[in-house]
């Protein structure tokens, strides 16, 4: 029997949140950057070795610079979260700690899994020092641009969401 989960993904404007969901679903990638206005709502089956199925209903939501602007309507029946960052953009991971404790109201014994993404435009090197100095804890470093663990970050919710 198949199970459909609602994944909602969430973040600043400009982090990547449309970019990851085309390179899992469609595994393509494009530069040509367009706004998400409200919600985009894309779909992927993923299998396990069991045979058991899970269909991610992935929820693109506008980006915001206040994370306590999200509608809530949106977040109705979500069983999965994503909060992505730009790890090339302070701005959207300075108040990291103040988003994730709102989300974690709006959204209660709801999955998150954090994501910094772009890492395909940083130093390594440089990278860890900044992760290091602003506190950030993360589940997954990606590039929607090379596809990066975008694979794996997707794979480990729907195995959260396996069982629930």
């Amino acid at each position: 029997m198949q199970k459909s989960k609602k994944i909602v993904i969430l973040g600043h404007f400009g982090v990547g949140k449309t970019s990851l969901i085309r390179r899992f679903v469609k595994n393509s990638f494009s530069d040509k950057y367009k706004v998400t206005i409200g919600v985009h709502i894309s779909k992927k089956v993923v299998g396990f070795g069991s045979g058991e199925t899970i269909s991610m209903i992935l929820w693109d939501l506008e980006g915001t610079d206040d994370i306590r602007m999200i509608r809530n309507p949106y977040l109705l029946g979500t069983h999965g979260a994503f909060f992505v960052f730009d790890v090339n953009r302070p701005s959207t991971f300075q108040n990291i700690q103040e988003d994730l404790a709102v989300l974690s109201k709006k959204m209660p014994e709801v999955p998150l899994l954090i994501i910094g993404n772009k890492v395909d435009l940083v130093n390594q090197d440089d990278l860890n020092i900044l992760l290091k100095e602003n506190d950030i804890s993360f589940d997954f470093l990606t590039s929607a641009k090379t596809g990066e663990w975008v694979e794996d970050a997707f794979l480990q919710m729907a195995t959260l969401l396996k069982d629930a």
